[in-house]
């Protein structure tokens, strides 16, 4: 029983994200809307949300060090989208310099902001209110109320096609659909590896382990969910190319929150920032860092969106900063700081996807789903506050 009690503590909010999705699947089912696990919508899921797991990912690492935010990602997102339209369809600059060359933009913007929040104290939420004010302003004057499109194609299959449909001479959907489950079981017999490498790992360490039932049931879990999603990927366009840019930045941002000290760091400055400071952490260099990597996050979640959208928009980037910070909290990232995982802000992300998704699929009114998302954020930082408060009285 204490078993069954601590993984569900663990894994929570992904038994959360599961029991939503079965509940929105009971009820589209039983009035006529189709399905949420059908192969369109699960793509569907995967490219509309794509941004937020993105840009959720870099806001993680700002509320670590002491619960900051960013509020200027939503402007950035639309400054790059208007530097790309002005460098791909109006200068006509190779595809692949453009795109280092928005990655340098944003990166450059980051380093902005950071400057002063790291360097010169302003508090980050004035900072980047302030960023967020002056870099749509600089985007609409760039964009001159006008939007800016079509992309060609070369641009948008870096980050809006499918596996394998697109690198294949045949549109066979029976080899598109082979491939993709096949894919999903390599990558779940692989999440199982590491998860028992790590185990003996801590073991040798002395480290205190879970049984190795306990350990190998979550991946098996995730592997389940992965080679379903998959098969139902398959039986529409395949794997979504967007669906790999998140893998990779989602597994390079887990291992370096987890593995690599200056990951660490964040964790400690979250804790306790003097006494981090004390211990020897630059505190200033960190936050830099955090900042810095937002604006690099945002010029990556700019150019999935434009190749979505296939269009630089005067409308991009509107309300993104708030699903970013949502999907964080949501996730279980502390208000506080120093609290909180990569894989949990993805699930948090997924979470707000789904009631998205599910609420317009039962035909929710926009006002009405606004509210539920509202109400979900403000649950999950009350409950990571009455969870703080008690143990803090324990």
């Amino acid at each position: 029983m204490d078993k069954a009690k601590r993984f569900l503590s663990r894994n929570a909010m992904l038994v959360v994200l599961i029991a939503t999705m079965l509940f929105f699947e009971v009820l589209i089912s039983a009035n006529d809307k189709g399905s949420l696990f059908s192969p369109q919508n699960l793509t569907n899921l995967i490219g509309q949300n794509g941004y937020v797991v993105i840009l959720a990912t870099g806001m993680l690492l700002c509320i670590l060090t002491g619960g900051n935010v960013d509020l200027a990602v939503g402007s950035i997102v639309i400054l790059v989208s208007a530097m790309a339209g002005v460098f791909i369809v109006e200068w006509g600059i190779n595809p692949y310099i453009s795109i280092v060359l928005c990655l340098i933009l944003g990166i450059l913007i980051g380093m902005w902001q950071a400057f002063w929040i790291a360097y010169m104290r302003v508090p980050p939420f004035i900072a980047t209110l302030a960023g967020m004010l002056t870099f749509r302003g600089l985007a609409l004057i760039i964009l001159g109320s006008k939007n800016i499109g079509p992309f060609p194609e070369s641009f948008k299959s870096i980050f809006n096609n499918f596996l394998p449909k697109s690198f294949m001479t045949s549109d066979n959907p029976d080899v598109v659909l082979t491939v993709s489950v096949a894919v999903a079981v390599v990558l779940s017999i692989l999440i199982i590896f590491l998860q028992i490498s790590s185990r003996m790992q801590k073991k040798r360490k002395g480290y205190v382990v879970d049984s190795l039932a306990a350990t190998i049931l979550r991946p098996v879990i995730v592997g389940i969910v992965l080679i379903f999603v998959f098969w139902r990927l398959g039986m529409h366009n395949g794997i979504p190319v967007v669906l790999i840019h998140i893998g990779v930045i989602t597994l390079i941002y887990t291992y370096f929150t987890q593995n690599v000290i200056y990951g660490r760091y964040l964790y400690a400055m979250g804790g306790n920032e003097k006494a981090a400071r004390l211990s020897g952490v630059n505190t200033k260099r960190m936050m830099f860092f955090a900042y810095t990597n937002m604006g690099f996050l945002s010029a990556v979640a700019a150019l999935v969106c434009v190749a979505r959208f296939n269009m630089a928009s005067t409308q991009a980037g509107n309300g993104y900063e708030l699903d970013a910070i949502a999907a964080c909290f949501i996730g279980g990232a502390s208000a506080y700081g120093g609290v909180g995982t990569v894989r949990g802000a993805v699930i948090g992300a997924i979470f707000m996807g789904v009631l998205n998704m599910g609420m317009s699929l039962l035909g929710a009114d926009p006002n009405i789903q606004r509210v539920v998302k509202g109400l979900v954020l403000l649950a999950a930082v009350v409950f990571d506050i009455i969870s703080k408060n008690r143990k803090q009285a324990a």
